[in-house]
């Protein structure tokens, strides 16, 4: 292991002094004390948002007009749907929906930037809603039945002024929900002013899924000067340990590159063994097997050091998965309807059993699978540790006194791993990948290099159940796993796919 120094990036060299401003960041203090930046109001999507709002219009309208006419018509609301939609009514709709987004764009309500207040952006809303509202007199001037006339305007512009500031009112929340558990979490490497720097971009740019789980120093967190508000989690010599047991998608490295040099290299040695993606803003690296990619980002240029592959291919392979999964899951419904009734008649228990394992990055995620042990095989496990068979941190026994005589059966012929294409579907899981494991095996894992196999979706099948499954050694599976990641591609995962039948039929290895 490259030697670290003992000077913290917050003393910033002299050779680095000319990439830098004088003086802390404009954001913090005079102090360098950062206080905690808050995230501004948010206007995600506003496209969706402006046609969300021209559908809640147009729908308010309708409901308007069947609300004020219903009485009118004898069979109520069959009539109303009944009736036949003029050419001119045709146009006004489309007038309408095409003139109410644009007066909302002039009074400046997608632009955030202009938003202001809460209280302002609803008198906005109100006055966009009264100009709205207004051009529904048009309705009223050409309706020759009547149906629709100034009261109805006047009621739309109520309904509307309403409805239209509740979806206002809850579209960012909802937003914002989504963007948290979309959010890629980051450690940024690095304690000083290019740490603070993209700190402020990461929590201030409204663009951003990023979520700061906190700084790692090149030195001791005591020698810290620039306060940020993230905690600081360690040294560069604890990074390996808190890749391991945090789900960590990336790490900005914010180290000042010429004095730096060896703790940003070996900072990036980690990050390929745990399998983590590696950002920087600095001259290329030498990796070991990243792929050196420079992206857009916050109006510069970073080099990202992807560990897997990534593009179109990876969107490719996403479709597969998603019309696979559908097809199986359809084809193979009324298999799965006989095993779920034969669950049931074996004896007690659930059907489907669901068990913590560790996805993509180490997330958690509940596997389904069709239940093949006893009710109570987890609590059973402790008693039947010392008879593990398997060598390394996984467990296994050949003669499981858990397992069913049903379940033998569905575990020899794989039949028990048909609820996980729910999972393939969902994206938590792909149809070929590393499978994978329970907690307690990742808990037992002492190479950081084994952490790598987190690094994609997990699979259905992979090069471990088309190469010899349980009969494989613990070092062997996982070196298959990162030899399929370092050499995937869509003619591999095909290759795997039609190997598998095959292999499942003569119960390879199987347990």
């Amino acid at each position: 292991m490259t030697p670290l120094s003992s000077r913290s990036d917050s003393a910033v060299a002299l050779d680095d002094v000319v990439a830098l401003p004088a003086g802390p960041p404009q954001w913090m203090g005079q102090s360098g004390n950062a206080p905690p930046a808050p995230r501004p109001r948010r206007l995600a999507h506003p496209r969706a948002l402006g046609a969300a709002e021209t559908l809640t219009a147009l729908t308010v309208l309708v409901a308007v007009v069947l609300a004020t006419n219903l009485q009118s018509m004898p069979n109520g609301l069959a009539e109303f749907l009944a009736l036949r939609i003029s050419l001119k009514n045709l146009l006004l709709l489309v007038a309408f929906a095409t003139i109410w987004p644009a007066v909302f764009h002039s009074l400046d309500l997608y632009d955030e930037r202009r938003l202001g207040s809460f209280r302002g952006e609803s008198a906005r809303l109100l006055l966009a809603g009264t100009i709205g509202a207004l051009l529904t007199v048009t309705f009223a001037l050409v309706s020759v039945s009547g149906a629709f006339g100034l009261r109805q305007t006047l009621y739309f512009w109520a309904a509307n002024a309403v409805v239209g500031l509740m979806v206002r009112g809850l579209w960012r929340p909802l937003c914002e929900r989504q963007r948290r558990r979309d959010a890629r979490h980051v450690i940024i490497v690095g304690a000083g002013p290019r740490a603070a720097e993209i700190y402020r971009s990461l929590v201030t740019d409204p663009e951003t899924r990023y979520e700061v789980a906190g700084l790692v120093d090149s030195a001791s967190p005591r020698s810290v000067t620039f306060r940020l508000p993230p905690p600081v989690l360690g040294t560069i010599a604890e990074l390996e340990a808190i890749l391991m047991r945090q789900p960590i998608d990336e790490v900005f490295i914010a180290l000042p590159v010429r004095s730096h040099y060896h703790q940003i290299q070996e900072t990036i040695r980690i990050c390929e063994q745990s399998g983590v993606h590696a950002k920087y803003r600095a001259d290329i690296f030498a990796p070991t097997f990243a792929r050196p990619n420079y992206e857009s980002w916050d109006g510069s240029h970073v080099m990202a050091m992807h560990v897997v592959p990534h593009g179109l291919r990876v969107k490719i392979k996403r479709m597969i998965d998603i019309i696979g999964a559908a097809v199986l899951l359809v084809l193979l419904a009324p298999l799965m309807l006989v095993i779920a009734i034969a669950i049931t008649l074996s004896g007690p228990g659930p059907i489907v059993f669901a068990q913590q394992r560790y996805g993509l990055n180490k997330r958690r995620f509940a596997m389904w699978k069709f239940r093949t042990m006893v009710p109570n095989a987890e609590e059973l496990q402790a008693q039947l540790e010392q008879h593990n068979e398997a060598t390394g941190p996984v467990f296994k026994i050949a003669r499981d006194p858990r397992v069913t005589p049903l379940g033998r059966f569905l575990r020899r012929s794989s039949l028990d791993e048909l609820p996980q294409l729910w999972h393939v579907l969902r994206g938590q899981m792909s149809l070929v990948g590393p499978r994978p494991l329970p907690l307690r095996d990742v808990s037992r894992f002492t190479r950081p290099t084994d952490m790598r196999r987190f690094s994609v979706l997990p699979g259905l099948t992979g090069l471990w159940q088309v190469s010899g499954r349980s009969s494989l050694s613990f070092d062997r599976w996982i070196e298959l796993d990162l030899q399929y990641i370092d050499g995937w591609s869509l003619l591999l995962d095909l290759r795997i796919l039609l190997k598998t039948v095959p292999a499942v039929f003569q119960r390879v290895g199987a347990a």
